[in-house]
């Protein structure tokens, strides 16, 4: 009994080239269009622009100011709770739709 016997799926490329009918080979989009899809990101010209400066203000907010906050709210404060809940998941929800924000562009 050989490997290929032992009652396992067993991939075979000719049987999956076989039943696509040929239609689509190499490189080529499924639709058939040719060069319609986005450009390459190393082709497309980008510059640190005013999207890159409001991420580096939410990246200074989040590693600086909203840690400075927490350590800065004392235990038996009123609002130790909200520091402690509060300011580590703001950041975060704002980095995060930042980022994409700041790196999807038209």
């Amino acid at each position: 009994m050989s490997s290929s016997d032992d009652g396992g799926y067993v991939h075979d490329p000719s049987a999956f080239d076989a039943d696509s009918g040929g239609e689509q080979k190499g490189d080529e989009p499924a639709d058939g269009s040719e060069g319609g899809g986005p450009a390459h990101p190393a082709t497309v010209d980008r510059e640190f622009d005013w999207r890159g400066w409001i991420l580096v203000g939410v990246l200074f907010f989040a590693f600086i100011v909203a840690p400075t906050a927490i350590y800065l709210v004392p235990p038996g404060a009123e609002g130790y709770r909200f520091a402690l809940l509060i300011l580590p998941l703001a950041p975060a929800l704002l980095l995060a739709i930042t980022a994409v924000w700041a790196t999807t562009r038209p």
